[in-house]
C-alpha cells in the first residue's frame, strides 16, 4: 500500500513541507503497512512560487520593493530558470497580509505596486515568461498598483494621478497605457474562482479578511465597479463577471487587463508540476488537508483539487485538518481527523492527529 501525503500550508502555522513532515512522523508512529510519499503543494497563495521553483531547482533572487503600505518597503523576490527564461514569484511576498499587523490592515490604502516592481525586476533579469501566485494579498486595488510600477497611469477627472490604494479608484476617470507596453507572458496562478465585481466579488468576499468594515467594503465595491467601467471605456476590456478576476483583491483582473495575463487554477498547476498525478494509482491512500476545512476548500484549493484527482484515479481518500467549519461533513467512505486549532504546538498537534489516523488506516487494512 502507498500513502500519498498531499498538503498545502496550514496558514500562519506550518508550511506545506512542515505539514507533510508532521503527518509522516505521526503515521510512522502508528506503523501502517505502506510506503509514505510526501507531496508539499500550494494553490496560488503565499509559498507557491518557492514550491514551483524548488521543483525546477531554480535559484531564488531577493529584491526590496514597495510593501503593502506605500511608505514601507518589503523584502520579496523571484526565482529564475535562465535556460527557459521563466520566472516564478508570489504577490504575497510584496503585498501579503502577513506583512502587516492586524491594526495596519486597510485595503482602502494598501497597494500592489511591489508586485509590478517584482515583475519588472524579473523581466530585466531575463525572464520572458512568468508564473505569478496571486493569493494572500492585503490589497483590493484591482492590480492598479502593480500596473503603475510599469508605466500605466490612473488619472482623476482633473488629469492628476490617483494615490495608491483601492478606495481612490472611485475617482478614476481615465486609464492611460504606457508607450510602449512591456512585453511579458504572464500566467497568474489563482487560489479562488471569484469575479472582480458583484455579490461574490473581490470587495464583498475578501475585503473583510483584509481589514475592511462594512462601510469600507461598500467603498471598495464601488471602486472596483468604476475600474471595470473605465477598463471597458478606455481599453475595450470586459472585467465584469469573469471567473478568477477577483483573486488577490482583483489582482487577477489587473494582470489580465494591463499585462494580458492568462488566469489559471493555481492548485492544479502546482499539482501537475509535482508529479503526484503520475504517481497515484487505484487503491492508493491519499491524505490531504489544511488548517480550516469548509466549503471554500473545494473551490480552487489544494484539498478540492487533490480530492478530485483521487476520485478520478480510484484512490482512497482521508482528510487531516485543523478544524472543520460550518456544516461540512466528509462522505461516509472517507476517513478524517481534526487536530484542533493547531496554534500552540502546531507540529505536535498535527503529528498526534496523524498518529490517530494511522491507527485507523491500519485497522482498515487488517
Amino acid at each position: 500500500m502507498r500513502i500519498h501525503l498531499a498538503f498545502d500550508a496550514f496558514k500562519g502555522t506550518l508550511s506545506a513541507a512542515e505539514a507533510c513532515r508532521a503527518v509522516a512522523l505521526g503515521l510512522a508512529e502508528a506503523q501502517p503497512a505502506g510506503v509514505l510519499l510526501s507531496w508539499p503543494l500550494a494553490d496560488g497563495g503565499e509559498g507557491t512560487a518557492r514550491r514551483l521553483a524548488a521543483l525546477a531547482a531554480a535559484p531564488w533572487r531577493s529584491r526590496t520593493v514597495t510593501g503593502p503600505l506605500p511608505n514601507r518597503p518589503a523584502r520579496a523576490g523571484f526565482a529564475l530558470d535562465q535556460r527557459r527564461s521563466l520566472a516564478w514569484l508570489d504577490a504575497a511576498s510584496a503585498c501579503g497580509l502577513p506583512l502587516l499587523a492586524p491594526a495596519e490592515r486597510d485595503p482602502r490604502l494598501t497597494t500592489s505596486r511591489g508586485v509590478g516592481e517584482l515583475l519588472e525586476a524579473a523581466r530585466l533579469a531575463g525572464a520572458t515568461a512568468l508564473r505569478v501566485g496571486i493569493g494572500g494579498t492585503a490589497t483590493v486595488d484591482g492590480g492598479c498598483g502593480a500596473a503603475t510600477a510599469l508605466g500605466w497611469r490612473f488619472l482623476d477627472a482633473f488629469g492628476s494621478p490617483l494615490p495608491p490604494g483601492g478606495a481612490a479608484l472611485r475617482r478614476l476617470a481615465r486609464i492611460v497605457p504606457p508607450r510602449p507596453r512591456p512585453t511579458m507572458a504572464i500566467e497568474a496562478l489563482c487560489d479562488v474562482e471569484n469575479p472582480l465585481d458583484g455579490a461574490n466579488g473581490a470587495a464583498a468576499v475578501f475585503a473583510p479578511q483584509k481589514g475592511a468594515d462594512p462601510a469600507t467594503v461598500e467603498v471598495l465595491r464601488e471602486a472596483l465597479e468604476n475600474l471595470a467601467t473605465r477598463a471597458r471605456e478606455d481599453l475595450g476590456l470586459d472585467l465584469r463577471g469573469k471567473a478568477r478576476d477577483g483573486a488577490g483583491g482583483g489582482l487577477g483582473a489587473g494582470l489580465r487587463a494591463f499585462f494580458g495575463a492568462r488566469l489559471v487554477a493555481g492548485a492544479e498547476a502546482v499539482l501537475n508540476a509535482s508529479g503526484l498525478p503520475a504517481a497515484m494509482a487505484p487503491g492508493d491512500w491519499v491524505i490531504t488537508g489544511e488548517g480550516r476545512l469548509d466549503e471554500t476548500s473545494f473551490a480552487g484549493k489544494v484539498v478540492g483539487t487533490v480530492s478530485e484527482l483521487a476520485r478520478r484515479r480510484g484512490a482512497r481518500l482521508a482528510y487531516l485538518v485543523g478544524t472543520v467549519e460550518g456544516d461540512w461533513v466528509p462522505p461516509d467512505d472517507r476517513l478524517w481527523e481534526a487536530a484542533g486549532a493547531v496554534r500552540n504546538q502546531p507540529f505536535d498537534d498535527l503529528r498526534e492527529a496523524a498518529r490517530r489516523l494511522g491507527h485507523r488506516l491500519s485497522s482498515q487494512a487488517s
